[in-house]
């Protein structure tokens, strides 16, 4: 069902020409609809906001229960961003103060680009926790996102993230562990997901906090929900990647490399690049590293020669456990019958999510 243009943010016209189904104000007005309102706290870098935006927007918009979905983005003022960034927030996005006022039927938290190991001391930590401690008393469903995932863990169950001795970043195959669970209703026993991330929370980890782990692969946890199977909602990959996602990281790497910001060149994303995409991006490399040693200009990175060759094998995977959370989140908040979603698991409630 249609997503509401509620604003002029310009996703929503990017959206449009993408052909997502989107709905001016004045049309949802006389479409007897139930709205739903999801808020989007997006921490990502300046630089990824707008295609973070459409990431999760897509999804949400592509879900199938009957109503109008509100979007609503918001940021978390100590994030450090350019005077760019900051005029697009200030005119496009809400406040969270706000949102807390009027009230949200889920929450959406992005993941963030953090510097050192140390979640705790980054500027933004004391104001995530207010907002997650608000979900958690007041928003039906909370879906986290790779970085915020490790945030909650640490800050509600204790469980602290482990750097990795490399970095997880590729498309990995996982599968189902839980497969009786309403939020991978109709989904592949195995499918792909998208990793990028240099820490982890291990599956003993997760077991230890007494979170119900639904999907695992080789690279550990993708998904997972809090114990009353609904109230939290986990990924630790990241489904909402656009197919040239890794693409666009593998470049920002490169450039990197190429201005002597880092003395090493980035493996392969594993899973991602086929025979010819290696092969063209050795014999970029090759041109890259001539042009430094001579002093000459950089070559074009290819980006055009790539993209076309790349898969997406994780997209209707995403779109279903989406749309699955979706269609939950619109039966509790609709429904006289929230209360076991909301207190705890009652086994004779056939509402009660994964109760065997």
């Amino acid at each position: 069902m249609p997503i509401v243009a509620h604003n002029d943010l310009p996703t929503f016209d990017r959206l449009r020409q993408e052909g997502v189904n989107v709905l001016r104000p004045d049309r949802a007005l006389h479409q007897d609809i139930r709205e739903l309102h999801i808020g989007l706290l997006n921490m990502m870098p300046d630089k990824a906001l707008a295609a973070t935006e459409r990431q999760f927007f897509r999804l949400v918009g592509d879900s199938n229960p009957i109503a109008q979905f509100y979007v609503h983005p918001f940021t978390l003022p100590q994030l450090q961003r350019s005077a760019e960034a900051r005029d697009y927030v200030a005119r496009y996005y809400d406040r969270f103060e706000d949102l807390r006022d009027q009230g949200l039927d889920a929450l959406i938290i992005t993941g963030a680009n953090v510097v050192g190991p140390d979640l705790a001391t980054q500027p933004f930590w004391g104001p995530l926790i207010d907002v997650i401690d608000w979900a958690f008393a007041h928003v039906t469903s909370t879906l986290c996102s790779c970085l915020a995932t490790h945030a909650v863990l640490e800050f509600r169950y204790g469980q602290r993230r482990i750097p990795r001795p490399v970095k997880t970043w590729g498309v990995f195959p996982h599968r189902l562990v839980a497969r009786d669970h309403p939020l991978v209703h109709d989904v592949n026993t195995r499918f792909d997901v998208p990793h990028s991330r240099w820490n982890d929370v291990s599956p003993a980890q997760f077991g230890a906090a007494g979170l119900r782990v639904l999907a695992e692969s080789d690279v550990g946890v993708h998904l997972a929900t809090s114990a009353d199977g609904f109230r939290f909602v986990f990924f630790q990959g990241h489904p909402e990647y656009d197919t040239i996602s890794l693409l666009k990281e593998y470049k920002r790497e490169v450039v990197r490399y190429a201005t002597g910001q880092t003395s090493d060149y980035p493996p392969f994303v594993d899973n991602y690049f086929g025979e010819r995409a290696q092969a063209v991006l050795r014999e970029y490399r090759a041109h890259l590293d001539a042009a430094l040693a001579a002093g000459a200009p950089e070559p074009p990175f290819p980006d055009e020669l790539l993209s076309g060759g790349l898969d997406n094998t994780w997209r209707d995977t995403a779109h279903a456990v989406v749309g699955n959370w979706m269609g939950l989140v619109y039966q509790v908040t609709h429904s006289d019958r929230r209360k076991p979603f909301m207190d705890g698991i009652d086994p004779d409630d056939p509402l009660a999510l994964g109760a065997r």
